[in-house]
């Protein structure tokens, strides 16, 4: 427990720190609501030596408890690491209890809160995140769900809509939803999405489309089947368009984190749901094309984007009936779990991982990390 901890190096705290580390100390705390101004001004005008202060400092904030305490040794930490280490103090605001017993057991449910040790540890190799972007974040959910063509219909749909609500909510975004687009009803919802106020203040946006599919296009409602002069398609690109430098100046130097759970291919038939559009395997595939190599190409001056495809472009991507798409679920799980200290990068990487052992043992699926033009890590530091 953090506040026996204080206890225990109370003598040696009140000996060792030095009137700057406590001034600095009373800051950090003040800026995180565990000492209130009265208390703060208290501890410095009613003691006059530095070790009183020390005493008092350290005496106050046990009695709060033990989120205060580990809130003082996690700064203690990042103020004063030679004292830190010479009091043998263990991390400060540690992954609680139940969540080191769901990481041994295996995923988590829920979304395991980062330390403001390890926030303050990466901020000078990351893109820049600060407690007030972090209450702008925004995110924009697409889930295609009904078709005008009921044969369409993506069954379990409605849970990774929920699942992946929840998700980014959970992150710190703002979530701006829209179900069951046409083609043309996507490009302009990344259009207005593209201007929505927030977009100066945040951090970052996370932008999740879910739909059926073929290379290079997401499928609209209205898709059919037989071929139509003017598809309802909507072209993946276009999103690097519509949030790149030019026509998106407010996400300048800013992560734009994509992910597309859509078929860009076909193959057999599955007891599975699989997400394309062809009725006779249920996949979120669009056609009779052949399966072609990646040809999606970079734009000039395309920066900070990166984005995870629910499959190469030689597999499906599969929906289970009743939980959703595999892909979604694995989001949820490996951000629920690793979000509080894996950058942007290394979460997808583990999304995939995740498919090298897929549960149907006929069947395969691997996500691809695509157009990736980050030039710093992004962490997402969940509970700050």
């Amino acid at each position: 427990m953090a506040a026996k901890e204080l206890d225990m190096v109370r003598k040696t705290f009140v000996k060792k720190a030095s009137k700057e580390l406590i001034k600095q100390l009373l800051d950090d705390l003040l800026e995180d609501g565990v000492l209130n101004d009265g208390q703060k001004d208290s501890i410095l005008e009613e003691n006059s030596s530095t070790a009183d202060r020390a005493r008092s400092l350290i005496d106050n904030v046990k009695k709060k408890g033990d989120e205060a305490s580990r809130n003082i040794i996690a700064h203690l930490q990042s103020r004063d690491p030679s004292l830190y280490s010479e009091l043998g103090l263990s991390s400060g605001r540690p992954t609680p209890p139940a969540a080191e017993q769901q990481m041994k057991q295996g995923y988590s449910t829920s979304l395991i809160h980062t330390s403001e040790a390890f926030w303050r540890e990466k901020l000078n190799d990351i893109y820049p995140v600060a407690k007030n972007s972090i209450s702008n974040r925004v995110a924009l959910l697409i889930t295609n769900i009904k078709f005008t063509n009921e044969k369409l219909n993506r069954n379990g749909a409605e849970k990774d809509e929920e699942n992946t609500e929840k998700l980014l909510t959970s992150l710190g975004y703002e979530v701006v939803k829209h179900t069951n687009l046409t083609g043309k009803a996507i490009d302009d919802a990344v259009i207005e999405f593209s201007k929505h106020p927030k977009l100066k203040e945040t951090d970052s946006v996370l932008l999740v489309i879910m739909s059926h599919g073929k290379l290079g296009a997401v499928l609209g409602v209205d898709w059919k089947m037989d071929g139509d002069e003017r598809p309802d398609e909507f072209p993946i690109n276009n999103i690097y368009k519509h949030l790149g430098p030019h026509k998106c100046p407010a996400l300048l130097n800013k992560p734009k984190i994509i992910i597309i759970q859509a078929c860009r291919g076909g193959e057999e038939g599955s007891v599975l749901v699989r997400d394309a559009a062809n009725p006779n395997v249920v996949c979120d595939h669009a056609g009779e094309e052949n399966i072609e190599d990646d040809n999606l190409r970079f734009v000039n001056k395309e920066k900070d984007f990166i984005s995870l495809l629910s499959c190469t472009p030689d597999t499906v991507s599969y929906r289970h009936r009743d939980h959703g798409s595999f892909l979604m679920q694995y989001v949820a799980e490996v951000l629920n779990t690793f979000a509080h200290k894996d950058d942007i990068e290394e979460l997808f990487r583990k999304v995939m991982q995740r498919f090298e052992d897929f549960p149907i043992p006929t069947k395969r699926q691997m996500p691809t990390k695509d157009r990736c033009t980050l030039t710093k890590r992004f962490y997402f530091f969940p509970g700050l």
